[in-house]
């Protein structure tokens, strides 16, 4: 089963960081290239990749996990949630998300079809996410720097942001 860029891995932990529970995209992130279904103890060896691949052995903290981690050749952000929950006699201690890390290529195009930019518009971004000022974007596409202006303010109302850099920050935290 291969997943797509953007299916997230979901992990239920107990206080032995044993999974309670897992989706499928988590198990295929963490046992790569092996394929899930053939590993034997898949519950042991996912503990065992937890511990060792998403637990932060450097923090000071009883219980830390990685901000990002490689699996293969992919970058996946990690983030952690913890519980103290006693529900049912069934004690957590965290909820982990693994979300694939994009690149600002990827991030640009999925704000753009998010916020439904032109093609002009998305060309604008690209060259402001280069650093370029609006005098740069405008000589490269073949516009006025007015044009390149006014092309930014469409972004930023489209955004919801005011600002050149809120831009950039949609970008980077997406």
């Amino acid at each position: 089963m291969a997943i797509g860029a953007s299916d997230p891995g979901f992990l239920l932990l107990d206080p032995s960081l044993n999974p309670v529970a897992s989706n499928a995209e988590a198990a295929q992130i963490l046992s790569f290239p092996n394929v899930p279904e053939r590993i034997k103890g898949l519950n042991v060896f996912l503990a065992d990749k937890i511990r060792s691949s998403l637990v932060n052995h450097q923090s000071k903290e009883s219980l830390s996990f990685v901000k990002q981690f490689r699996s293969g050749k992919r970058r996946y952000i990690c983030r952690a949630f913890r519980l103290q929950s006693h529900e049912n006699g069934l004690r957590l201690a965290a909820v982990v998300l693994l979300e694939r890390y994009s690149s600002g290529t990827t991030a640009l195009s999925e704000i753009s079809k998010q916020f439904d930019l032109t093609e002009r518009e998305q060309e604008t971004v690209q060259l402001l996410v280069q650093g370029l000022t609006s005098k740069e974007i405008a000589t490269r596409m073949g516009i006025s720097p007015n044009t390149v202006k006014a092309f930014l303010r469409l972004v930023m109302v489209k955004m919801g942001v005011s600002t050149r850099s809120g831009i950039l920050g949609r970008i980077v935290g997406s």
